[in-house]
């Protein structure tokens, strides 16, 4: 097997491991209150299968290209809908399968326009000076998901944080792996450091994003932002392009609009759902407003037959 269709190979398992693991946390986030989440063997099993695909990718990186890899990460989102609707029993709406279909598209199609050229030599300056611009805007986001109230926008923020976080790792794991044919040495210890800080980062973060906002839109928030980070580096640091030229660039930022219009949609979508089960949930609560399906007399005649103690 060549080495780019074993990295093809590695990045397929590793989206699909990340999907499982984003299903496990929701499902944990969504029944534990905060903190107590570390004591539930679910929690630590979504770690393992972070864990195993952050492995896979990483050899995948050392494999292939980082305009290969980082697309195919986005299969995340299209194995993650399915796998929710089979295993816990959470149908997604048809605006959010377009909303999938579109920001993986659109992603595809942006980084596919990014050259496979030789990555330009990083040294330690400007590798420090990418971290701490990293983790700044990271604490942006996190500072500005603290002032915001409702969920779904807290949700997405956090989200961006996490995959500007796990884009970040993939932009130093690039690196580091880069170099590895001449020999670790002590200077990569501040890139190995950098990686292990942002994906411990990106792992609390999206479990933090997926409390109270669903799966989809979190996780297409992190799908999305997460290569277009690594990409944007690519394009700034690393000395890539487009292909094509002008031709390419026109191409590139249509793809992105595509990308950012399935986010919408997944987003709204969301919004939508929780403001219908909220609905419903005062529907419930209230005496004398029946529930959907439940007509006015049925819901006078259980009150009426209802022991006092009991309603």
């Amino acid at each position: 097997m060549s080495a780019l269709a074993l990295s093809v190979l590695l990045s397929l398992i590793s989206a699909v491991a990340y999907a499982a693991a984003a299903i496990v946390q929701e499902r944990v986030a969504a029944a534990t209150p905060d903190s107590t989440y570390l004591r539930q063997g679910a929690w630590w099993a979504s770690v393992a299968l972070n864990g195993l695909g952050a492995l896979l990718h990483v050899v995948a990186l050392a494999c292939g290209p980082l305009t290969l890899v980082q697309p195919l990460g986005a299969l995340t989102i299209v194995f993650a809908l399915p796998m929710a609707a089979v295993f816990v029993r959470r149908k997604a709406g048809a605006a959010a399968w377009r909303g999938a279909v579109m920001a993986t598209a659109g992603l595809a199609g942006l980084l596919a326009l990014t050259t496979d050229a030789d990555a330009d030599s990083v040294g330690g300056g400007q590798r420090l000076l990418l971290a701490a611009a990293t983790f700044g805007g990271m604490t942006v986001l996190f500072l500005a998901s603290r002032a915001v109230h409702g969920p779904v926008v807290r949700s997405v923020l956090l989200a961006a944080a996490a995959g500007v976080s796990f884009g970040m790792a993939s932009v130093f794991t690039k690196l580091v792996a880069e170099d590895w044919d001449a020999g670790l040495q002590l200077t990569e210890v501040p890139s190995l450091l950098a990686i292990a800080v942002l994906a411990a980062a990106g792992l609390l973060l999206s479990q933090a994003s997926y409390r109270g906002a669903g799966l989809a839109a979190p996780l297409a928030t992190v799908t999305v932002i997460n290569p277009v980070v690594a990409a944007t580096v690519g394009l700034t640091l690393f000395g890539e392009e487009f292909r094509y030229g002008t031709a390419g660039l026109v191409f590139a930022l249509a793809s992105g609009v595509v990308a950012a219009g399935g986010l919408i949609l997944l987003t709204t979508e969301r919004l939508g759902a929780a403001s219908r089960r909220s609905r419903t949930a005062e529907r419930k609560t209230l005496p004398g407003i029946p529930a959907p399906g439940q007509s006015a007399e049925s819901t006078d005649a259980g009150q009426r037959l209802t022991p006092p103690a009991l309603r």
